[in-house]
């Protein structure tokens, strides 16, 4: 395995880190020669980060494994206008209260990943200097240096135009404030290279040549691979939707489960972006199929956990998880729980109907006959028959992947 230290570079892209670079190079160089500062935006649409962030999360924590300072950006500002790239419509509008709400939640996250505080990372919002910034301003220190006619041919934009959908002036100068926000951190911070995933590409060299033109200055951006699973869909969502990193909005149990259940194929490429194990290790722990492969699957799970709800969560998650296919209790399994009164009859294909896991009790009955329904580890024959008396809670199992605690209220 590269050295962390004297191959930064090397090591992040046996990982599968590394996308594009304005110049890999001297990038190299740039990291190999100092502690660097450098920065990863997040604009605050949602109270919660969700697994398609915790790419860019691990490739700042092994930047700052090796000895630099990660700035994290909130889009305080730009989050009022969104960013448009690679989007056919407008990002909802949302209030100040909501983008406050928003960034509470989400640098609760920050701290699983990263070191923050004196000497350390730093959390930064961009409202501190675009909400001060005057529009004759703005077109004097960033809007002269830029072309209209070269930032149409950006596939972000030229995509949108040529499918004949609005853009607004609002969301077209989104990229002049993210190049705006790269030579701030520079001038304040001392930051010289900006992270993204690859639909950044085309903002990160924006702020680049606007340092070029403007200040005189050489920063440096670096994109990682668009995270897709092996059937090329974009990650981050689960049967369920969104696989989020904040407990409040998706439980342990279920965050385990999303990863002990990702395809073969993935599971390489998942150890080494999401987790710390050793290249080495990753090759033995694949090397075979079979049981062997579900149990690196596991290792996957507790891993990934572990740094996003703590050591205790990912244990519990694995016990709830081998309770579901033996005799253990419904702990740390999502509870589905259905009112009595709602219930016609007391069956399980009502249930699941009234509770929203299947569109119908044919759908139920179709389910059971493939034996994909159990009850407390035991296949259900019939859903229409009563469920046992004297009994309210159950470990409910809908085929592999989804598992549940019961409750009838």
């Amino acid at each position: 395995m590269s050295d962390l230290h004297s191959d930064l570079i090397g090591h992040l892209q046996a990982r599968g880190f590394i996308h594009q670079s304005t110049d890999l190079e001297g990038l190299r160089s740039h990291l190999r020669d100092g502690p660097r500062t450098f920065y990863l935006g997040f604009d605050a649409t949602a109270d919660s980060l969700h697994v398609g962030h915790l790419q860019g999360l691990m490739l700042m924590r092994w930047l700052q494994k090796a000895g630099h300072r990660p700035i994290l950006l909130i889009g305080g500002a730009t989050t009022r206008i969104g960013d448009p790239s690679f989007r056919d419509e407008s990002r909802p509008v949302l209030d100040e209260a909501q983008i406050q709400a928003n960034i509470a939640g989400i640098t609760r996250t920050f701290g699983r990943y990263l070191r923050l505080g004196e000497g350390e990372g730093l959390v930064v919002d961009n409202a501190q200097w675009l909400d001060g910034i005057g529009y004759l301003q703005f077109l004097d220190q960033v809007g002269r240096y830029f072309s209209i006619n070269r930032l149409l041919t950006f596939d972000s934009v030229r995509q949108r135009l040529d499918r004949e959908h609005s853009l607004s002036f609002l969301e077209f100068g989104y990229t002049l404030l993210q190049a705006h926000d790269f030579t701030e951190l520079a001038r304040q911070h001392d930051c010289t290279l900006q992270l993204g995933g690859a639909d950044q590409w085309a903002n990160i060299i924006n702020g680049v040549e606007l340092a070029r033109r403007r200040d005189q200055r050489q920063l440096f951006g670096l994109t990682m691979p668009l995270l897709t699973n092996s059937d090329g869909k974009k990650m981050g969502k689960s049967l369920n939707g969104a696989v989020w990193l904040d407990e409040r909005r998706l439980p342990s149990f279920d965050f385990w489960q999303f990863w002990r259940n990702c395809d073969d194929r993935d599971l390489p490429r998942f150890l080494a972006l999401f987790t710390e194990l050793s290249l080495e290790r990753i090759a033995e722990l694949t090397r075979e199929g079979g049981a062997a492969l579900n149990q690196a699957k596991a290792l996957l799970a507790d891993e990934v956990t572990a740094l996003a709800h703590g050591a205790e969560a990912a244990k519990a998650a694995r016990e709830a998880a081998s309770g579901v296919y033996g005799d253990g209790s419904s702990a740390g399994l999502t509870t589905i729980a259905v009112a009595r009164s709602t219930l016609q009859v007391l069956s399980l294909a009502e249930v699941l109907v009234q509770a929203g896991l299947q569109t119908s009790r044919g759908a139920a009955r179709r389910l059971a006959e493939g034996g994909g329904l159990r009850l407390d580890g035991e296949v259900v024959l019939s859903v229409d028959a009563d469920l046992p008396p004297g009994q309210h809670q159950w470990r409910l199992s809908l085929g592999k992947k989804r598992h549940y605690h019961l409750l009838i209220e």
